[in-house]
């Protein structure tokens, strides 16, 4: 076969390679039950793909009720990062919205929020100490940390609730886009009381970007944080009013 006509076959062949993946990235193919995860399914080895050339494949994880927690379980959190939550509750005729300032750094979570008073409260956890402070003024509150997570804090389900639901309980898993995040979708059936949970768990930060709560078909909560930061936040952002500085590495 001519030279030049071979490598025109083969340059086709990568364009229509190329094209495929842009569609899947791009959220053309909203539905797919199938993403690129790591090649390794436990929760420890949970490097990115290799990119050196070593020719080693990942592992198409099939994301299904039965799969999905093992398939989130392969990603990672970034260690720093700040983003803003906004949480919508919603009940009879009426609705209230607020937003949580959210910034993380080496095991600390901060958060800030304006209350209705117009008092902002921050407060500081590592999940053993939590530090509460209002106006960025003395004092400080200094309690345990107790079993108030740093997701409570964030007033956002925790990463666990995704991860320890009942299996029997998903009725719906896959990969979605929303806002061009690209997301494991996670999905409850209704209680006998009529509640039903939605979870998205960003596939590039292993984050919960949006979670909604509903009750007979109605939303009554929503959660959503479609944007981060990544950019190590400074030792500022956790140094008391008293000057004590909690992460200064």
């Amino acid at each position: 076969m001519d030279k030049r006509k071979l490598n025109r076959i083969t340059w086709a062949f990568v364009a229509v390679t190329v094209l495929t993946v842009a569609l899947m990235l791009t959220g053309s193919l909203r539905r797919t039950s199938r993403i690129t995860l790591p090649s390794s399914t436990t929760a420890s080895d949970t490097q990115p793909e290799d990119s050196t050339g070593s020719g080693d494949m990942p592992t198409v994880v099939t994301v299904t009720p039965e799969t999905v927690q093992t398939a989130i379980e392969t990603l990672d959190r970034p260690e720093a990062y700040r983003r803003t939550v906004t949480v919508e509750q919603f009940w009879g005729s009426g609705s209230g919205t607020y937003a949580v300032t959210v910034t993380v750094r080496g095991g600390w979570t901060r958060t800030d929020r304006t209350l209705p008073d117009g008092r902002v409260r921050h407060a500081a956890t590592n999940g053993e100490t939590t530090y509460i402070w209002y106006n960025s003024q003395n004092p400080v509150y200094t309690t345990s940390a107790g079993g108030v997570s740093a997701d409570n804090e964030q007033t956002i389900p925790t990463y666990e609730d995704v991860l320890n639901l009942p299996v029997e309980e998903i009725v719906e898993a896959d990969y979605r886009t929303i806002s061009e995040v690209n997301c494991i979708y996670v999905e409850t059936g209704e209680t006998a009381e009529g509640y039903a949970l939605r979870y998205w768990v960003s596939v590039d930060t292993g984050l919960l970007v949006a979670a909604e709560k509903l009750l007979d078909g109605e939303t009554v909560y929503r959660m959503a944080a479609l944007t981060v930061d990544q950019m190590a936040p400074d030792a500022a952002s956790f140094t008391l009013p008293d000057g004590t500085v909690l992460q200064d590495k």
